[in-house]
């Protein structure tokens, strides 16, 4: 990590008061050069996040071990033995996309792109076979779908959404291969992976204060299960995806696959069994009643989130471009 210079002048920059020595006594600021480089920045906030003291490799073994243990604790007014539960989601979700972005993924070789040509005013277009075009879509271009609209009686033509979802995937199709829809699409949805988070944690809070005691919890107490929940979702998925990165170096063994989904298998058990556990850690109801609790939202949560996703999606894919 970078050094840093104190500043000559005693007088605090937060607060104005003097500093005797190299903190400031009132607000406890260290008095030095404000000035400081990405590197010290960078570093210095990392090591700030998981030095010792701060309890941060406690808070990662109870996230991932001991189901609603941080919740609890955090509720209880433990807050600084473990990292803030906000401050650990935005940390864990820069490490995943962070590492998912690095990995290596399989790309579309040259070959199997579309091949350009020049158009007269000098501008790159693609071929695409035209009977594909019309296979998926019933137009081989936007010309010839204007055209045969205005042929159409009123009562048969396209409006509103119905026209604005064939223009799209006309346009689509013609402009990209199959293959490399999937590229740009894949690569869309990656992108919009924590927009998507963000809209789908307030609801499962919420889908959890529906289903609880409204005058002994708070929606706020459901939105730190939350966090905590979908930050173990991270993590987990975070080092699944590393293992199934080092294990794809060995895809050339016959139980490469088999290991593969026996990997997938687990962390998909372990994501409910940790709802189901934290569910009933947390409440502190009845087995059987925090069980059907827990079943019933994880339903509605998962119609919800499909729901987002369906919706997420549709529009990432008439939007690939």
């Amino acid at each position: 990590m970078g050094k840093f210079k104190l500043r000559t002048d005693m007088t605090c920059l937060n607060c104005g008061q003097v500093v005797d020595k190299r903190f400031c006594p009132n607000c406890g600021q260290e008095n030095k050069e404000p000035k400081e480089s990405f590197h010290y920045l960078f570093f210095h906030t990392i090591e700030d996040l998981v030095h010792y003291d701060s309890g941060f490799w406690k808070t990662i073994l109870f996230l991932l071990f001991y189901p609603a243990k941080l919740t609890k604790e955090y509720l209880a007014g433990k807050r600084k033995m473990y990292v803030v539960p906000v401050k650990l989601y935005i940390f864990i979700s820069f490490i995943t996309f962070f590492i998912l972005s690095i990995l290596p993924t399989s790309k579309i070789s040259e070959n199997e792109l579309m091949k350009f040509t020049k158009t007269e005013n000098g501008q790159k277009k693609k071929i695409n076979s035209i009977s594909e075009i019309k296979a998926i879509t019933g137009y081989s271009s936007l010309a010839e779908y204007d055209s045969i609209q205005k042929t159409l009686p009123e009562y048969k033509k396209s409006s509103g959404f119905q026209k604005y979802i064939e223009k799209h995937l006309i346009k689509t199709s013609s402009e990209n291969t199959p293959k490399e829809f999937m590229q740009k699409f894949l690569s869309s949805v990656f992108k919009n992976i924590p927009k998507t988070l963000f809209i789908i944690m307030p609801l499962f809070a919420l889908i959890l204060w529906l289903f609880h005691n409204k005058k002994k919890w708070y929606y706020f107490d459901h939105g730190i299960f939350t966090l905590h929940y979908f930050s173990m979702i991270l993590l987990s998925f975070t080092i699944f995806s590393v293992l199934d990165w080092f294990l794809g170096l060995f895809k050339e063994s016959a139980d490469f696959s088999s290991l593969l989904n026996l990997l997938t298998f687990i962390l998909i058990c372990w994501w409910l069994f940790y709802f189901y556990r934290s569910h009933s850690r947390m409440y502190g109801e009845r087995k059987y009643i925090s069980r059907i609790k827990a079943t019933l939202i994880l339903l509605i949560n998962l119609i919800l989130i499909s729901s987002v996703w369906i919706i997420m999606l549709f529009y990432l894919a008439l939007n690939v471009n």
